[in-house]
C-alpha cells in the first residue's frame, strides 16, 4: 500500500471514527483532523497517553479504541472538576500526568450515557491500551526506574478501576515494582474503583497517588529537574518527558512529538515568544561538515541520482512553461509586416521591390521567479531523505536552466530538548511560559545566487545525518519568507512581475520537548499556524507544502501529499508542478 492509498484509508477510519464519537457525546461538530480529534476548530486535548494512536495497515481496532476513549472522556470528565483537583502541570509535570492518565481510567469503566455495557467498545478500549503497553515495552521506555516505575503504575491502576486483568505478556515485567508501589499507595488505589462514579470523591484519591508518585520521580532524580537532566545522553535525554505520549513512532520523530504540553488540556496558547536567542544559528550547510565529508555524500547523491534516470531538461522545459511570461523585448526590423521603420525608407526609393519595410516588437517569454525549499530537518525525516535530496538538487538544477532563481533552506535544532536555553531557563527558576526552549539552526544549503554547480557539495549536506535533530516551524517558515522577499529584487527582477514561491517539506507538525513541555502541547504549532495565516492573508508569496507520507492540508491551503517509496521521482515532480501551478487542496 502506498503513502495516498494509506491517507485515502486513513481518512475513511477517522470520518467512521468520528461519526461514531458523535453518536456517543450527542456533539455534531467533532471531527478529526490528521489523526486528532477536533471540536470545530480547535483540538480535543487527549489526556493521556494511549489516546494518541497510529495507525498501523493491519490495526485499525487501535485507533478504534482511542476514539472510544474519547467519546467516554467527553461524555463523563467535568472539566471544571478536573481543572480543581489537578495539580498545577508547569509545577508538578509528573503529578498531572498521572491524574489526568487516572482520570482516563475513570471514564473508560463507565457506559455511555443512556446505554447498556457495549462489549465493542470495552474491546476497542482493551485493545488499543494493550497495543500502547506493546509500543511502550519495545521502545524500551521501560529500561529505566522512572519508565518502568510509571508503566507499572499505568497497568495496575487501569487494571483496578477497570477490573479487568494486567495484560499477561507484561506481568513479570512489572512484578518487583509493583511489590514496592502497592504498599505505598494501597488505600488511594483500593478507593479507585469504589468512587469511579464520583469524580470529585475519585479525584482525591487519584490526587494522592500523583503525588506519591511524584515524589518518588523527584526523589529518584536526586532532587534535579525532572524534565531535563544534565548528563544525560542527548538521544534519551526527551525519552522520560514524552514517556507517556508514545504515538507509535521513535521519540524523536515528528508525530511522537505533539507533546503532552506543560500546561492544561484547557488552557488557553500563551502568545508566542523566544526565550533566548542568543545560542540561535544560521549557517551554511558546508560550515557544518568537512570537506571530504562533502565529497563522499556528493557521490553518493550523484550515485542515486544516476540511478534513477531523471529527465532533468523535460522538468526544465515544463518549469519554464509554468513561469514564463510574454514580454517585449526590443524591436525587429526587416519584415514583411508591422510598423513601417522609418529608417529603411532609403531602400524603396532604391529597389521599389523591397518589401522589407517594417518592424515588429514580438513578445518573448522570460522567466521572473524565485523559488525557496524549506525542508524540515527533524529527526524522523532522516529515513525519507536520501529520496528527497534527489529530487530537491533536481529540481533547483531545472529550475536554473528555466530561468528561475532557487534557494534550499533547511531546519533543525542545535541541540535535543532544549539544550543551552533550557539550562538558563531552569538556572531562572523556571519561570511560567517561557517561549521557545531551543537554539534554533537554520541551514542554507543552496543560496538564490549561487549557481547549482557550485552550490552542489552545500545541497549534498541534506544527507548528513547528525543535523536532523527537533523542528521550530514556525520561526524557521518566518526566516525562509523573510529571506525570499529581500531576494526579489536582486534576482529577478522589481515589482508585481516576479513569482516568490515558497515550498514548505514536511512530515509532521513542529515540535520541541522542552518548550513543548514548559508551554504546552499546541504552542508551536499555533504559531506555525499564525505565521501560515499571516502569509497567506498578505498574498505577497505564494506558500505550499510537500507532505511526506502525511496530510498537511490542515495547516496549509495549498498541499501535496509525496511518497518516498516510490521508484521513480516522476510522480513527485508531477505533485510539485501541481503545487506551483496553483492546484493544491485543502
Amino acid at each position: 500500500m502506498n503513502d495516498a492509498q494509506a491517507a485515502a484509508r486513513l481518512q475513511r477510519v477517522e470520518a467512521l471514527c468520528a461519526a461514531s464519537i458523535r453518536a456517543l457525546v450527542g456533539e455534531a461538530e467533532l471531527h478529526f483532523r490528521g489523526q486528532r480529534l477536533h471540536r470545530g476548530h480547535e483540538p480535543v486535548a487527549a489526556t493521556a497517553p494511549h489516546l494518541r494512536p497510529t495507525l498501523p495497515d493491519d490495526d485499525q481496532g487501535s485507533f478504534r479504541g482511542a476514539a472510544d476513549g474519547l467519546a467516554l472522556h467527553l461524555v463523563h470528565s467535568d472539566p471544571a472538576v478536573h481543572r480543581q483537583l489537578a495539580p498545577d502541570a508547569a509545577l508538578a509535570p509528573v503529578a498531572r500526568l498521572v491524574f489526568d492518565m487516572l482520570e482516563q481510567y475513570r471514564t473508560e469503566s463507565l457506559p455511555p450515557t443512556g446505554l447498556h455495557d457495549l462489549p465493542g467498545l470495552r474491546q476497542n478500549l482493551r485493545h488499543r491500551f494493550e497495543a500502547w503497553s506493546r509500543q511502550f515495552a519495545s521502545d524500551e521506555l521501560v529500561e529505566g526506574d522512572r519508565g518502568l516505575l510509571l508503566f507499572t503504575l499505568a497497568q495496575i491502576c487501569r487494571a483496578r478501576v477497570c477490573a479487568e486483568a494486567v495484560p499477561e505478556e507484561h506481568t513479570d515485567l512489572i512484578e518487583a515494582t509493583r511489590f514496592a508501589l502497592v504498599p505505598l499507595i494501597g488505600h488511594a488505589l483500593a478507593a479507585l474503583r469504589r468512587t469511579r462514579h464520583d469524580q470529585a470523591a475519585y479525584g482525591v484519591h487519584a490526587r494522592a497517588i500523583a503525588d506519591t508518585v511524584a515524589d518518588m520521580v523527584a526523589a529518584r532524580d536526586d532532587g534535579k529537574p525532572f524534565l531535563i537532566r544534565d548528563g544525560d545522553d542527548p538521544s534519551q535525554r526527551g525519552r522520560f518527558t514524552l514517556l507517556l505520549n508514545l504515538q507509535g513512532t521513535p521519540v524523536e520523530g515528528r508525530h511522537a512529538a505533539t507533546g503532552w504540553g506543560g500546561m492544561a488540556p484547557d488552557a488557553a496558547v500563551a502568545p508566542y515568544r523566544v526565550y533566548s536567542r542568543a545560542w540561535d544559528r544560521t549557517l551554511p550547510a558546508t560550515a557544518l561538515a568537512r570537506r571530504d565529508e562533502l565529497r563522499q555524500l556528493r557521490e553518493q547523491l550523484d550515485a542515486r541520482i544516476a540511478r534513477q534516470s531523471l529527465h532533468v531538461a523535460r522538468l526544465a522545459r515544463e518549469l519554464k512553461r509554468l513561469f514564463a511570461r510574454p514580454e517585449r523585448d526590443g524591436w525587429r526590423g526587416g519584415e514583411e509586416d508591422g510598423r513601417i521603420d522609418g529608417a529603411r525608407l532609403a531602400q524603396l526609393v532604391a529597389s521599389p521591390a523591397e518589401r522589407r519595410l517594417f518592424r515588429t516588437e514580438p513578445p518573448q517569454p522570460v522567466v521572473r521567479a524565485v523559488v525557496t525549499v524549506l525542508v524540515d530537518c527533524s529527526g524522523s525525516m532522516k529515513q525519507h531523505i536520501e529520496a528527497l535530496a534527489m529530487w530537491i538538487d533536481t529540481l533547483a538544477r531545472a529550475l536554473e536552466m528555466a530561468g528561475a532563481s532557487c534557494e534550499v533552506l533547511g531546519f533543525s535544532t542545535g541541540a535535543w530538548s532544549g539544550g543551552r536555553a533550557a539550562r538558563e531557563w531552569q538556572r531562572a527558576g523556571r519561570p511560567a511560559q517561557p517561549g521557545r526552549l531551543n537554539e534554533t539552526l537554520h541551514i542554507v544549503f543552496k543560496d538564490a545566487a549561487t549557481p547549482w554547480r557550485r552550490a552542489r557539495p552545500g545541497l549534498a549536506a541534506l544527507l548528513k545525518a547528525d543535523l536532523f535533530r527537533e523542528g521550530i516551524d514556525g520561526e524557521a517558515l518566518e526566516w525562509a519568507a523573510a529571506r525570499l522577499l529581500a531576494a526579489e529584487s536582486g534576482l529577478a527582477g522589481d515589482g508585481d512581475d516576479v513569482r516568490r514561491c515558497l515550498v514548505v517539506v514536511s512530515d509532521g507538525s513542529p515540535m520541541d520537548t522542552a518548550t513543548a513541555l514548559a508551554n504546552g502541547e499546541h504552542y508551536l504549532d499555533a504559531h506555525l499556524r499564525q505565521v501560515v495565516q499571516g502569509h497567506e492573508r498578505a498574498g505577497r508569496l505564494e506558500l505550499s507544502a510537500l507532505g511526506v507520507g502525511l496530510d498537511l492540508s490542515s495547516t496549509y491551503s495549498r498541499s501535496r501529499m509525496i511518497d518516498t517509496a516510490t521508484p521513480s521521482g516522476h510522480h513527485v515532480f508531477r505533485e510539485i508542478l501541481e503545487l506551483l501551478a496553483g492546484r493544491g487542496w485543502r
